[in-house]
């Protein structure tokens, strides 16, 4: 996860529905102009008195065209952007029913919740729907003809940048011309995919690109599959000069922001929490990219003493699963095993069993459910790996894919290495499949299920067998 520095720099992400209504004409070329100026009035709503902006889990409510009136009366336009977080309320504030002081909100907050907080302000797009003044009463009338009606929710979702002096009315200067423009590339969706009088819903996702590009939001037409936008992608590979070995704007790069739960219930990259071992003359070489813990235990399946080569072989799928070189979902045990009978390296009866799987078995299964290549080094006795260095770093720096070990009855994940060239001294990331507990990310690193290990962590005498990954050439 990348956290933004909130010294110099907040993100404010605004969201929420537009409806797009319009009635269509018979020929195409009038349709197309009927959307257009439908969303020309969408523009001109946000650009007008009536768009509100609401700060989630606040009080605050601010009207971005309207000399930046907010409520409470203490927010004017020139409050530093960075003095809103202070208005959140905590879940026992709302559920006493408090309206908390700037000080209270403080001091009931953590340092953890206070930083993401100050990472990401959430904010609601809304409309007013009444207007002040005297009403002219209504006029109903009846008209009969044949027409297609075309209405739907447009999903804003904008995010912007501010910096640490910004006020309340930058930010909102940034976030009007922010959704005007989303609005503009929303429209270009709808035309550009629009099939007679049917339409795909524009969908905005957000990708965190290496640097100097940042957070980046691209508009992409909802339901069409991944495999049908490879030529998108590679005008956006060339816009962003990102390189064509690796996917950055395929559905499952979107971010993910601190503030919203993975609603599968896995942990994500519990490494790092750990603090860098300290060695001389030595670099930290890590795995690329996000994966998933699995372990003993989960999903309601008692692998406890056979199940640790699934569970790595299963936080390995969910590697390529999260950088978006598959779209399958993490095979289940069951079918791993049957992966296994399918290229015949195990009976029938393998089907249902306990029975233990390696390393082998993990470079079978990866090529035949995710046509993911492998590489497999052998070592004929433990003590061996202290001096594989060299090879480990280079696979995390070319490759950046988890590694499974296995060697006796126990199978383990590397998830990097911190190796001295001069000195040859080694520790290694591991990612203990055989914790049976729950998704507690301070016992995991305290107890060292995720931690850094000494050549001494394996059994000197054992033979190792490691499974190394290949990440394919795609975008």
């Amino acid at each position: 996860m990348v956290v933004f520095d909130s010294d110099t720099a907040n993100i404010i992400r605004v969201r929420g529905p537009l409806e797009l209504r319009c009635q269509l004409d018979s020929t195409d070329a009038l349709m197309r102009k009927v959307i257009s100026r439908t969303f020309e009035g969408l523009r001109s709503q946000v650009k007008s008195e009536s768009c509100v902006f609401t700060i989630c889990d606040t009080p605050v409510f601010i009207w971005p065209n309207k000399r930046v009136h907010a409520t409470p009366d203490e927010i004017t336009p020139d409050t530093p952007c960075e003095e809103l977080c202070q208005w959140i309320q905590t879940d026992e504030q709302e559920s006493a029913g408090k309206r908390s002081a700037k000080k209270k909100i403080k001091k009931s907050l953590s340092p953890v919740c206070i930083h993401f907080i100050m990472s990401v302000l959430n904010l609601h797009l809304m409309m007013e729907v009444t207007k002040p003044g005297p009403l002219s009463a209504p006029i109903l009338s009846k008209t009969v003809k044949k027409s297609h009606f075309l209405t739907t929710t447009l999903p804003m979702d904008c995010v912007v940048r501010t910096s640490c002096s910004d006020t309340v009315r930058d930010a909102c200067e940034k976030l009007t011309e922010a959704l005007i423009n989303q609005l503009g590339e929303m429209e270009k969706v709808i035309l550009q995919h629009m099939n007679g009088t049917t339409v795909l819903v524009p969908e905005p996702l957000h990708f965190l690109l290496p640097e100097p590009n940042g957070l980046v939001t691209v508009i992409f037409p909802a339901g069409m599959p991944d495999s049908q936008l490879e030529i998108k992608r590679r005008e956006l590979h060339q816009q962003y000069e990102l390189p064509e070995d690796r996917p950055y704007f395929r559905r499952a790069n979107a971010h993910h922001f601190p503030n919203e739960p993975y609603r599968d219930g896995y942990l994500r990259n519990p490494h790092l929490s750990l603090t860098h071992p300290t060695l001389d003359n030595g670099k930290v070489y890590l795995v690329q990219g996000i994966y998933s813990y699995h372990h003993y235990m989960q999903d309601r399946i008692d692998d406890n003493g056979w199940g640790c080569a699934y569970r790595s072989l299963q936080t390995i799928c969910s590697w390529f699963q999260q950088q978006g070189f598959i779209e399958r979902s993490v095979p289940t045990h069951k079918e791993i095993q049957q992966a296994l009978v399918d290229v015949g390296d195990k009976q029938s009866s393998f089907i249902g069993s306990r029975q233990w799987i390696g390393s082998i078995e993990v470079q079978a299964v990866l090529n035949q459910l995710l046509n993911i290549t492998s590489k497999i080094m052998f070592v004929s006795q433990g003590s061996e790996l202290a001096s594989k260095g060299r090879e480990l770093a280079n696979h995390f720096l070319t490759e950046g894919t988890p590694i499974m070990i296995g060697g006796g009855v126990l199978a383990h994940t590397i998830l990097g290495v911190a190796w001295s060239e001069t000195t040859g001294q080694i520790r290694y990331l591991i990612l203990d499949p055989h914790y049976t507990g729950a998704e507690d990310l301070q016992i995991i690193a305290d107890k060292g299920w995720c931690g850094w290990k000494g050549p001494e962590f394996w059994d000197q005498t054992a033979y190792y067998n490691l499974c190394l990954p290949q990440r394919p050439r795609v975008i």
